[in-house]
């Protein structure tokens, strides 16, 4: 049996394939930032609306 069988051009190690699951660091950040300012925004036009009506 020959080495070439078994050759791996990508060279898979067992690290990149654990890293390869998880989401990047920035994108965590960047959505989690993005649902706050989303729920802010949504809750500033809830409000608007509310005072708008009453009036």
């Amino acid at each position: 049996m020959s080495d070439s069988e078994n050759y791996d051009p990508l060279g898979s190690n067992k690290k990149y394939e654990a890293q390869e699951r998880k989401f990047p660091r920035g994108v965590v950040i960047r959505l989690f930032a993005y649902l706050i300012a989303g729920h802010i925004l949504a809750g500033f036009l809830y409000l608007l609306f509310e005072v708008a009506g009453k009036g």
